[in-house]
């Protein structure tokens, strides 16, 4: 008999009652293979509401504008105590330096609250399938605060290998593929990854997207 798969376990934090309520519906209705285990109106209820789940969520979906904790100091929260549940940002905010302060601190993608659900479903998938989800909006804007803070100077240098293993993580493939890809092992890899992650200063893939753009490693 076939094993069932575990669903995606998600919760929510958002100051605005109707709208939590109402996205936890609309999660509920893309299939079995979603679950929202827990609401929070705030970034406090939402680390307290983590600090008590046994199972934790694989991803949290955070407003950034809340009272007492906000989205940025719960997803720092987040970054030193639980680094591998994932974070995707849905707000009404859509400016630029928010959105890429957001992405800098390890959030995998950004939705606007008038969302269609084809699209957060979408979103949800990507996120846990590769790790990260851009749309045209948030590439835009990513790419045109990048060009307008752009500076080359003072680059750490990189090998072959580093510089080939940068441009393919800021493609679509997951890390396991990009191993397949080069016919090494994810080992490997995930040291390879490492290792720009302490040359480049960077926390996460999308910090390492950030740094190819600006530097002119890759062109979206």
């Amino acid at each position: 008999m076939p094993v069932t798969p575990s669903p995606i376990k998600i919760i929510i934090a958002d100051d605005h009652n109707l709208f939590r309520k109402g996205l936890r519906n609309i999660i509920h209705s893309m299939g079995d293979e979603y679950l929202v285990t827990g609401e929070a109106s705030n970034g406090n209820e939402a680390i307290e509401l983590l600090q008590k789940e046994k199972f934790p969520p694989d991803l949290a979906i955070l407003d950034i504008n809340m009272p007492g904790k906000d989205g940025f100091q719960t997803i720092q929260w987040m970054n030193n105590h639980c680094p591998d549940i994932k974070v995707l940002i849905v707000s009404m905010i859509e400016r630029e330096e928010t959105i890429l302060r957001m992405l800098k601190m390890g959030a995998k993608g950004y939705l606007s609250k008038d969302v269609e659900t084809i699209d957060l479903k979408r979103a949800i998938d990507a996120i846990i399938e590769k790790g990260f989800y851009y749309t045209d909006f948030m590439t835009g804007r990513l790419v045109h605060e990048l060009q307008r803070t752009s500076s080359k100077s003072h680059l750490p240098e990189l090998n072959e290998r580093e510089t080939e293993i940068l441009k393919l993580a800021c493609s679509e493939l997951t890390y396991k593929q990009i191993a397949d890809q080069l016919f090494l092992s994810i080992k490997t890899v995930d040291t390879y990854r490492d290792n720009l992650f302490k040359k480049l200063g960077a926390t996460s893939r999308v910090g390492l997207v950030i740094y190819a753009i600006r530097n002119g490693i890759v062109q979206l």
